[in-house]
Parts: C-alpha cells; structure tokens; sequence
C-alpha cells in the first residue's frame, strides 16, 4: 500500500512538473521588476509613413508596453491575481495602434500581444484588429498544446471566417522579446506567422512562412534586427536601444513587388513616458494628449 501511495504521488508530482513551463534564460528579473513593475505603462508614440494603395500616409503609431497578471489557462487578464496560485503568470503585454487617412476615409489597426515574462513559451495570446470604412477584420491566436489555435474574421469573402491550428512563433512577439532581453531571439532561419497587420493589408494566406533573423550594432548604442521573408519578398527591421530596457526607436516594413519597386512603411519614435494612464480617464487630462502630439 505505501509503494503504490508512493507510485501516485511521485506521478501526480511528474505531471505537475511536464505542466509548469521551463524559465527563459537571460532574464535579469530584479533589473527588469524595478522598470516594469512600478505600476505604470511605458507609451512611445511614433510618426508613421504607412504605404497603402501605391501611396504613403502620414499617421501615427503608438505602442504602448506594460505588465499584467495573466491566466494561463484562460487566456485573460487576472481580476485577482492572489486566488489563483500558479495559474497567475507575469505577461508583458504590447498595445499597439496605428491611425492613418486613405482619401476620404480612415484606418485604424489595434494589436494586442501578451509574452510571458518568466516562461520559456510562445507569447499565450494575439488579438489584432483592423477597422476602417469598408468594413472590419478580426484575429485571435491562442497558444495551446505546443500550438497556436487562430480564430479569423473578415469582410472579405477570399479570406471569410476560418480556425485553423498553426505550430510556429508570430512576428508580432518580436517586438515584446526584444524588450524582455534581445538575446532571447536566435538568429538565422525560422519559421515565423508573420505579423498580423501586414497579413491583413496584403491579404497573403494565414499560414507560417521561412524567414531569416539577423542582429546588427549599429552604432550610436543602438542595434537593429532584420526579419527576411524571401517567399513573401518582405523585410522588417527593428531599431532598438542596446541596453536596458531596450527601448523601441523605430520599425520599417518593406515590401519589393514583383517589378522591383519597393513599399515601405517606417515609424520613427518621438515621444516616451511612462503613465499609469488608466487612472486617467476625466476631462481633466485630455490636455496630455497634446503633451502626447496626439
């Protein structure tokens, strides 16, 4: 009787362990809690050149990181945190928007990219959303059973209403890593969704595609990363400070048609604070939108 009590403990144990995910490498957590666990969001607002229909439109972007108690099993934002023991995990999320006028008519993008902070797992969740007066599109991934479970909706007939299962990393958590800690991006070839928003501008199949990462100093404390598509003739490239906490300071998206000419979309950083902007939703301060340039 006390071995086969044994035998059940020791396998409830093991199935405890093969559940809890393994720790990211690299992570110095007392230098990255005393930047994102002081209780405000870090907003970067950025002046966008966005290429659509062969023309570019000034806009703006706006990313906005910060950290949240997430339920990895639910997939959601924790209401309480304390009553939930190891489901609560640390996530760092990206809130990211981009405005922008095509003629007489407006655009406007939103995703939402939640990364743990401590697991050595795919981000848990991406929720992209692209609205503008022709109609609206909507994409959910979950990352369940070593992958990631895509729910899709659109306006668009060719693209319709579709789940599908997908086992590989979104590009759209690049940005999140690269603030967790550069290094924690393996460079060379990959197989990588690419972002959700470009996805939806070039209506390219919901699938993962090769891609080659590469990591350059490019002077000035700064460092760039480079992401190639070559099937999807596709380059992005992120600046970034080479220190704590590797601040964003610009992106570029370029696009080489099939005659050669190249659309580029790039974002360009001109302003950075750090808010608990929540706390601050009364007519009062609306005026720090214009602090904002927004």
């Amino acid at each position: 009787m006390k071995r086969l009590s044994y035998l059940i403990i020791s396998s409830f144990m093991f199935l405890i362990a093969s559940c809890t995910p393994k720790s990211r490498d690299g992570v110095d957590l007392d230098q990255f809690s005393s930047y994102w666990f002081q209780g405000k969001a870090e907003i970067n607002v950025f002046d966008l050149q966005q290429s659509r229909y062969g023309e570019v439109r000034e806009g703006n972007a706006v990313m906005i990181f910060v950290t949240e108690d997430f339920s990895r099993r639910k997939q959601v934002k924790l209401d309480d945190p304390s009553g939930v023991g190891a489901d609560a995990r640390k996530v760092l999320k990206l809130n990211m928007t981009r405005e922008f006028v095509t003629g007489i008519y407006p655009y406007h993008t939103m995703l939402s990219v939640f990364t743990p902070v401590n697991d050595e797992v795919n981000s848990y969740k991406l929720v992209s959303t692209v609205t503008e007066w022709c109609g609206q599109a909507f994409t959910q991934m979950n990352w369940k059973n070593s992958k990631y479970q895509i729910q899709s909706f659109s306006y668009f007939e060719s693209e319709g209403d579709q789940e599908l299962n997908i086992e590989a990393q979104a590009e759209d958590e690049l940005f999140n890593l690269i603030r967790i800690n550069p290094e924690l991006i393996p460079e060379g070839d990959a197989r990588l969704i690419p972002s959700l928003v470009y996805q939806r501008f070039a209506h390219v199949e919901m699938n993962d595609y090769r891609a080659k990462i590469s990591k350059e100093d490019i002077g000035n404390n700064s460092s760039e990363l480079v992401v190639d598509y070559p099937s999807l003739k596709r380059t992005l490239k992120i600046q970034y400070k080479s220190f704590f906490p590797y601040e964003i300071l610009s992106w570029e998206e370029i696009q080489t048609k099939a005659n050669g000419d190249q659309e580029v979309t790039k974002a360009v950083r001109r302003k950075l604070e750090l808010s608990d902007y929540w706390n601050k939703n009364e007519k009062v301060f609306e005026p720090l939108r214009k602090d904002l340039g927004l």
